[in-house]
């Protein structure tokens, strides 16, 4: 990393006008004789290669180096609501336990909570080399500034070298204070993860509207962050017999301080939640009137799956947003998912790529849908799914008509 300094000495209005006019993206500029920079710059240093000499200098930082020696382990957070952990956790403990064979690491888990030591047990069954409990009633409901104290704890006393978080509501809520309190990197939403020899941590993530898949390495910084979606990674087998060990930690209490009481928690009611189903059928752009939407609540019915939409499906007010699959929507990882019409962008794709079996329908023989999907039928939808409906039908042994789904009145 640098910087750009200004030699206001050397500065007159002639070589001022000169810099502005060099500047492609107007960062530049001249106020009552003196010259700065604002925070347009890109950094691209067209002011310090075609600009007057010496007026505009890139100064390069130096690079304080991190003792990576000094950090080991893998650390997963635990996620959970009064105790009852979520599926997240295990599937991120699975991609840990895969990080730390790589450089002989100890996989380690961090539970906040109060009365929490039961719970932690559980853990123990899949393969956890310990388990570290902060157990306080100031811990009780998730508080960021109690969360964080008890975090910067852990950190500071363990010093892991990979944390792991699910990015669920109260992840992607604490990752980034955490991080920004070790002054760390932090990748959001990977969907993929490695380690390199050297410790490392390679994330991988879609960037740009998922146009483009961006590799981030934090070669300079310890403890290295990620958050990681529900159902992007694979949750390890329970073992009957436990392993590692519980260590609750204690730690001064008057840290927890909060400018947060939680005066009373009412429970949502529980809703259908499409990653938790087994067999999705993805309605996409092939779909041309809301009420052609049956195609997929029919398949989708006979199959005695779920059904679910892309964005676009989404925008014109044909599906519920907590239906859409994808980069802004749920991700998900059934057994089966079939795709109506779905040409398979990546920001599609991401949500739903680690399927056990991806089954295609499209009439473009070129979409890249194909290039994930297991199975494909290259053809037009309003052909090819009646006649699937029909078959399966013929298979099951079901007659009559079936039940129509109420969608979603249209904004339009």
């Amino acid at each position: 990393m640098g910087k750009l300094r200004i030699n206001q000495n050397l500065v007159n209005d002639e070589i001022a006008k000169k810099l502005i006019k060099i500047c492609p993206f107007g960062s530049i500029e001249y106020i009552n004789g003196t010259l700065d920079i604002n925070a347009g710059c890109k950094m691209c240093k067209l002011c310090v290669k075609k600009g007057p000499k010496g007026v505009i200098e890139f100064i390069e930082e130096e690079i304080v180096k991190v003792d990576k020696n000094a950090y080991k382990g893998i650390t997963v957070y635990v996620d959970h609501v009064e105790g009852e952990i979520h599926p997240v956790t295990y599937e991120l403990i699975g991609k840990a336990k895969e990080l730390a064979a790589k450089v002989n690491y100890p996989v380690y888990c961090i539970f906040l909570g109060y009365q929490i030591l039961d719970k932690a047990e559980e853990l123990l069954h899949y393969g956890i080399d310990e388990v570290f409990i902060y157990d306080y009633k100031e811990l009780e409901h998730f508080r960021i500034e109690p969360y964080v104290s008890a975090f910067e704890d852990f950190i500071n006393k363990i010093k892991p070298s990979v944390i792991l978080v699910g990015a669920t509501t109260v992840g992607r809520s604490l990752a980034p204070r955490v991080a920004a309190r070790f002054r760390t990197g932090l990748t959001a939403d990977c969907t993929v993860l490695d380690i390199k020899e050297n410790t490392d941590l390679i994330q991988i993530r879609p960037a740009f509207g998922g146009n483009i898949m961006a590799k981030i390495i934090t070669p300079n910084s310890r403890p290295q962050l990620a958050t990681v979606r529900y159902k992007i990674m694979t949750a390890p087998q329970r073992n009957e017999k436990p392993g590692g060990k519980i260590t609750v930690r204690s730690m001064d209490v008057n840290k927890f301080k909060s400018n947060i009481d939680v005066i009373k928690v009412t429970k949502k009611e529980p809703e259908e939640n499409i990653s938790e189903a087994e067999i999705i059928v993805v309605a996409g752009r092939a779909i041309k009137t809301q009420k052609d939407m049956s195609l997929a609540y029919e398949l989708a019915h006979v199959l005695e799956g779920n059904f679910a939409g892309t964005r676009p499906m989404v925008e014109a007010g044909w599906i519920d947003p907590k239906r859409q699959i994808g980069l802004s929507g749920r991700t998900v990882k059934p057994k089966l998912i079939i795709t109506l019409g779905i040409s398979g962008a990546v920001q599609f794709t991401a949500g739903m790529k680690s399927a056990d079996h991806i089954f295609a329908i499209n009439k473009d023989p070129k979409a890249a849908i194909f290039n994930i999907a297991h199975y494909g039928i290259v053809g037009d939808i309003y052909e090819v799914v009646p006649k699937l409906i029909e078959n399966i039908k013929k298979i099951k042994g079901l007659t009559g008509e079936l039940p129509k789904y109420a969608a979603p009145t249209s904004r339009n």
